[in-house]
């Protein structure tokens, strides 16, 4: 029972806060983040919420009909809704991802589709390089140049799972880029793929062919840095930001001319059914009520504990947690909150205290960023060459936000957001 040691944390970082000048663990937080203020925060968080729980019950509706359907009559709760969420997805949208493992072959995705993509926006190449010795035999260098032959800097694959390597997947940089030292920045992926039999190829999941977009996106943030000092290099942003570029490079995954290009069939060759592609799209709005609904509850849930002033003594978790949520107009029972506080290491282990929200106001600006690159031609140079030079490039040189109106020529609306989750 973890109750007292979190109600202790919450009191001695509020106690932190007043001692550094501010009420709050979430002023001290986040007065530092692209967000400014806690305010800021809920109220882009309280614009979406009402959307989200409204789709969230019409999937609930959705998903007690088909519990009628196979003949029982109990009513939909939590625990049932992740098996009926899918029998519902198969039978609306014809989505088998497991029968698309074939087409996700590791070698094609990452040349045929990762490097094809940077190569048609940034001009930037990639040569494996076996004679350079990384800090395990698995993990495999690649030499990046850029379109004239320079070197940009070295790109450090360690896809598959070990004893070794700790879970999850993430993106570190070795040395950081910076004309300071003169030094060409050295990144690495690292992912958990299961490693196949010796002589077997790597089939990926749909989830690891995204995890592996996503990741180089923020090897691409740390491998375009173009910056003086080491500190301000690539990645080095506020963290409601960090994700924001890693999660436009995801978009590349279902674009026409990216996955036409590697999601063949390992054996035959042959490309993926257009049918089930046209079906991946159709499906990416399906239970996205209910996924913004977990992750809100979970983000407030977060913001409410750290915005207790030293003042305020809780003394019940449970009786705080269902304030907390119901407030938003979040306690629709059938959808739980993605953590309970008792169990929340992100926020009170993990380095994310305050900052849960991130994720979505960091994809408020990819949604919208998205948005942009579909307006004006989506996979070309030009395009390329735009978001590297206002937003990759910089760093954390100059302010986030001025970066991202920079390069989107305003400041980020959230309606491509509702869209996109089919909240709109």
């Amino acid at each position: 029972d973890t109750k007292n040691i979190l109600l202790q944390m919450v009191k001695l970082r509020a106690r932190r806060a007043k001692l550094f000048g501010v009420n709050t663990h979430a002023e001290y937080v986040i007065n530092e983040q692209t967000a400014g203020s806690p305010k800021n925060v809920h109220k882009v968080l309280r614009e979406i919420a009402p959307s989200a729980v409204k789709n969230a019950r019409a999937e609930g509706e959705q998903l007690q009909r088909a519990i009628v359907e196979e003949g029982h009559t109990f009513e939909l709760a939590s625990w049932d809704w992740d098996m009926y969420a899918e029998k519902v997805r198969l039978a609306k949208h014809n989505v088998d991802t497991a029968a698309m493992r074939p087409y996700f072959e590791l070698e094609r995705v990452l040349h045929d589709g990762v490097f094809f993509a940077a190569t048609k926006l940034f001009g930037i190449t990639f040569q494996e390089r076996k004679d350079l010795v990384a800090y395990h035999p698995q993990a495999r260098v690649f030499e990046v140049r850029n379109e004239d032959g320079s070197p940009l800097g070295l790109y450090i694959g360690d896809f598959f799972t070990r004893e070794s390597k700790r879970g999850g997947a993430w993106m570190n940089s070795l040395v950081d880029q910076n004309f300071l030292l003169g030094q060409l920045p050295v990144v690495v992926n690292n992912l958990n793929i299961p490693k196949p039999p010796a002589g077997e190829p790597a089939l990926l999941t749909l989830d690891f062919t995204t995890t592996l977009f996503h990741e180089f996106g923020h090897a691409l943030h740390g491998l375009l840095s173009q910056v003086k000092y080491p500190r301000v290099s690539g990645t080095s942003v506020q963290r409601d930001f960090v994700e924001f570029p890693s999660q436009v490079n995801e978009m590349w995954i279902l674009w026409p001319e990216v996955v036409n290009n590697y999601a063949k069939h390992y054996k035959t060759g042959a490309q993926m059914p257009q049918v089930w592609i046209d079906n991946l799209k159709a499906a990416e709005t399906f239970n996205e009520g209910f996924a913004t609904t977990s992750y809100l509850a979970a983000a407030i849930l977060d913001l409410a504990w750290h915005s207790v002033t030293e003042a305020e003594d809780v003394k019940d978790v449970n009786e705080f947690e269902r304030k907390a949520i119901a407030d938003y107009g979040l306690d629709y029972p059938p959808v739980h909150t993605r953590y309970r506080s008792t169990y929340f290491s992100h926020i009170f282990a993990g380095g994310y205290s305050a900052g849960y929200y991130g994720y979505i106001w960091s994809e408020v600006l990819d949604a919208d960023s998205v948005e942009w690159f579909n307006e004006n031609g989506g996979l070309t140079r030009a395009n390329g060459d735009h978001f590297r030079r206002e937003l990759l490039s910089r760093g954390g040189s100059i302010d986030s936000m001025q970066m991202f109106r920079n390069f989107r020529g305003r400041d980020a609306t959230i309606n491509p957001l509702l869209k996109r989750r089919g909240l709109a």
